[in-house]
C-alpha cells in the first residue's frame, strides 16, 4: 500500500466540543469542534515500520497513551470541521511516512580545490613574512 491510497479513516474516532470562533449564539450551545483521534499502536492498516516511523516523527504530537489527535474549529459546522481535521490528520501521517531521499555528497571542483590551496599558501607566505620582521 503505498502512501498516496493510505487511508486511515476508518480508524479513526472523533470527539466534539463546543468551540470558540464564528458562529454567533451557537458557539454557546453547538458543539462545532471535532477532535481526530489516531491509535498508532492499535492500526492494522500500518505496518510495524510505519508505526515506528510514525512514533519518532510525531513524538511532540502524540500523547502518552500512544494517541495521534488533531484538532479542528475553524469552521462552523461539524461537518466541516470533522473533515478538516480528517485532512489534517492524513496530511501530518503522509508527511511523517515519506522517505526523504539520501543526500549524494558531491565532489569539490578542481577550481575550488585550487583556490583552497592559493588561499592557504597567501596565508603560509604572510606568517612566513611576520616571523622574518621578528628576527
Amino acid at each position: 500500500m503505498t502512501l498516496d491510497n493510505l487511508d486511515i479513516s476508518p480508524e479513526l474516532t472523533f470527539l466534539t466540543s463546543r468551540s470558540g470562533g464564528k458562529g454567533g449564539q451557537n458557539v454557546n450551545k453547538v458543539e462545532t469542534a471535532v477532535t481526530a483521534r489516531f491509535e498508532i499502536a492499535a492500526s492494522r492498516i500500518l505496518s510495524p515500520e510505519q508505526k515506528q516511523r510514525l512514533s519518532r516523527a510525531l513524538a511532540s504530537r502524540i500523547s502518552a497513551a500512544g494517541i495521534l489527535s488533531v484538532r479542528s474549529q475553524t469552521a462552523r459546522t461539524q461537518a466541516s470541521n470533522k473533515e478538516l481535521s480528517i485532512r489534517r490528520i492524513h496530511e501530518l501521517v503522509a508527511r511523517a511516512l515519506r522517505v526523504k531521499p539520501k543526500r549524494i555528497r558531491s565532489k569539490p571542483t578542481r577550481a575550488s580545490l585550487e583556490k583552497r590551496i592559493q588561499l592557504k599558501k597567501r596565508q603560509s607566505e604572510k606568517k612566513q613574512n611576520r616571523r622574518k620582521d621578528l628576527e
